[in-house]
């Protein structure tokens, strides 16, 4: 099932595949008591509709929510599965990934001449803030060196 507009109107709770199918069962109901519950506390999200991918619950809205109105929703799970509620983890918003494709990194260092490794790219990149999450999907080739001025990547 695809939604138009943002992935951040939805809301992602994860829970066990028995869990998921327990309350997609009557989501209806449950759509009608997370908007009862989000107008209780004077939000303007609307829950449209739910969802289940294997492991989640999918809660599609009317805008991008707030961590109060999580919060509401974490609250209502929780109570509407209250024998499971510790097995529920936290509604998140998605988080997508980013690709970035690095180029002209230098794999020869001119200070110690020595060859910079996948590990030495990747501490580089997480002193910086920005990068805290990365992960490096493709390691750099090996390259050979016969001189300093002679590098070939293979």
């Amino acid at each position: 099932m695809t939604s138009e507009g943002l992935v951040q109107k939805q809301v992602i709770v994860p829970m066990s595949i028995k869990n998921t199918k327990y309350f997609i069962k009557e989501s209806s109901f449950h759509v009608i008591n997370i908007n009862r519950a989000l107008k209780g506390i004077k939000s303007n999200i609307m829950a449209n509709f739910i969802c289940t991918n294997t492991k989640d619950i999918i809660i599609s809205t009317n805008n991008v929510m707030c961590p109060l109105d999580l919060q509401e929703i974490e609250k209502y799970i929780k109570n509407s599965l209250c024998m499971v509620a510790d097995q529920i983890e936290l509604p998140r918003l998605p988080q997508s990934k980013s690709y970035l494709k690095i180029v002209g990194i230098p794999y020869l260092s001119e200070v110690t001449n020595a060859y910079l490794s996948s590990n030495n790219v990747e501490k580089i990149l997480k002193a910086n803030h920005i990068f805290n999450n990365i992960v490096l999907a493709l390691k750099p080739r090996v390259i050979k060196v016969s001189s300093k001025s002679d590098i070939s990547i293979v």
